[in-house]
Parts: C-alpha cells; structure tokens; sequence
C-alpha cells in the first residue's frame, strides 16, 4: 500500500490533545485512536452524542454541506473529557484545513475556529480545599 499524502494539525482544549492527520483524498472515514490505541469510528466515539459529533466536525459545515465526505481522517487524542475533546479535534480539523488550502483561512476566521480556548483548570492553593474553596469557618 502506498503512503498517502496527509496535513498534520495539533488542536488542545483544557487537558486534551488531538492530533489530526487529514487525508484530502478520501471517502468521509474518520477514525479515532484512543489513549488505549483502541481505534473507534468518530460517530461512534462520542456514545451518540449528536452536539458533541456536530462540535468536532464544525469546521466541515462552515466550508461546505458535505465537504467531510472528501476527506478521511485519523485522530489520536490523548487525555481530558469527551466535551473537551470535541473542542480539541475542531481546533484540529480546522488548522489541518488552514494547512491544506490556505485560502479557507477567511472563511473559518470569522466563526471562530481557529482559536484557541485558553481555559483551562485553575491549580489548588496551599490551605484551601480546592482552587477557591476554603474550609468551613467556625467561631470557636
């Protein structure tokens, strides 16, 4: 089997990593590869989880109606939720898309999927239960 030619993306979301490898010349198969390298199809990864599925393949419908169905793709993500998954491998698709026409860069911009969300889990603080809780203050 030949080597086919892919665009690489790395999208991050709170403690999440998806890398994307995006093969332009394909049939609309995207594979997920979990930290178990179990492999799942991606409709089947988020548990039928429709908002979630529509998150992720986002960039995809601002381009096009079906535009996914030209492309096949292999996700690794590596830790975090399902939600922040989502938001890592739309943030994947969507560089791997800027990566392979620039031009569609306008075009993405706009709905923000190019960036980056920042927020992640603030760190616990010394003499506090959480980050912000503190311990229950008594009188005496």
């Amino acid at each position: 089997m030949a080597t086919q030619e892919y665009n690489y993306a790395i999208g991050r979301r709170k403690s999440t990593t998806a890398v994307v490898k995006l093969y332009p010349k394909g049939s609309g198969t995207f594979i997920v590869k979990t930290s178990s390298w179990k492999e799942v199809p991606l409709k089947e990864y988020f548990w039928g989880n429709d908002y979630l599925l529509k998150n992720a393949m986002s960039p995809f419908d601002v381009i096009a109606t079906d535009a996914f169905k030209k492309f096949d793709a292999h996700i690794r993500i590596v830790g975090g939720g399902i939600s922040g998954q989502s938001d890592a491998i739309k943030l994947g698709f969507a560089r791997a898309l800027i990566d392979w026409n620039s031009d569609l860069r306008p075009t993405l911009k706009p709905f923000g999927l190019l960036k980056r969300d920042p927020r992640i889990k603030e760190r616990k603080k010394p003499g506090l239960k959480k980050a912000r809780k503190a311990p229950t203050w008594s009188k005496r």
